[in-house]
């Protein structure tokens, strides 16, 4: 059962109308929330960052948080879903009233979709993945902000094809000055003599599981700095990996056919990961079912 406009439907009665902005210009916003145990990981912090994202674009009639979660848990209970669950939530700007461009053209309000599914993590967090570096740079804010979480992401395909066509699991992509910025679909990390280094967010995502890393270095008082990284820093790192809902913490073992070696010897990311997984019970809201 998909949520849609306010209504339960199944999977394949669930649509948007050929008029509706996602569909005439990606125009709407997403989030995903992942479930574990009877609770939705950081439900607060998603909401916040699609109400911000949905008013940086000048949506009107922005569903109410409480609006939000309660058609999040009405989809929850419907399919029985209560632990292993990727929930793709996402907002549009709404029907238009004619095919166009401008905003003025949606009479309707926004619409709502709950999209949830029974998956595992995207990645194995013991194996770890390849990369490559992308010739697609990474928006910036004076293109399109990727603080704004939007779903034009052509950006982010055309650096995932470019890894598909090499044969690995996803794209480093660079900002407009050549430094790191993200992966395709995920915030990056590395760790080099014991300080834990990350892109400043510039040209990516203020990710979620990125400022919960941040925190637990703080909380371990382990040298955390955020600064422009090159490639070759990242080459040349003893850990490097990324963050994300859907992936939790994922070592990077390769990039651009260069093995990741940890020279230093010390392992810090199982340390990062066992704190991670003590943080999820207590940062996940229960589910009301």
């Amino acid at each position: 059962m998909v949520h849609v406009g306010g209504k339960l439907l199944p999977r394949n009665e669930a649509k948007v109308s050929v008029f509706d902005s996602v569909v005439q210009g990606g125009d709407a916003v997403w989030e995903g929330l992942r479930v574990y145990a009877g609770g939705i990981f950081c439900l607060n912090h998603h909401l916040d960052r699609m109400h911000a994202s949905a008013h940086a674009l000048a949506f009107t009639d922005i569903p109410s948080k409480a609006d939000i979660r309660r058609a999040i848990f009405e989809t929850l209970q419907a399919n029985g879903m209560r632990d292993e669950t990727h929930i793709r939530l996402t907002l549009t700007r709404g029907e238009k009233i004619t095919s166009g461009m401008d905003p003025r053209l949606n009479t309707k309000g926004s619409c709502l979709i709950v999209l949830a599914e029974w998956k595992p993590l995207v990645y194995d967090n013991t194996r770890g993945i390849r990369v490559i570096s992308s010739s697609q740079r990474r928006n910036n804010p004076q293109f399109l902000d990727s603080k704004i979480h939007h779903n034009n992401l052509l950006n982010n395909i055309l650096a995932k094809v470019q890894a598909n066509v090499a044969g690995v699991d996803a794209a480093v992509m660079l900002d407009p000055q050549g430094f790191v910025a993200e992966l395709n679909d995920t915030n990056l990390f590395m760790i080099k003599d014991g300080v834990v280094f990350t892109p400043f967010p510039d040209a990516c995502l203020h990710g979620i599981t990125r400022g919960l890393v941040i925190d637990i270095c703080h909380s371990l008082a382990l040298p955390l700095q955020e600064r422009n990284l090159s490639l070759t820093e990242f080459y040349n790192a003893d850990e490097v990996f990324a963050t994300g809902t859907m992936g939790e913490l994922t070592p990077v073992t390769e990039m651009d056919g260069r093995a990741i070696i940890n020279r230093a010897g010390r392992n810090l990311l199982p340390t990062l990961q066992e704190q991670l997984h003590l943080l999820i019970p207590k940062l996940s809201e229960p589910l009301l079912f």
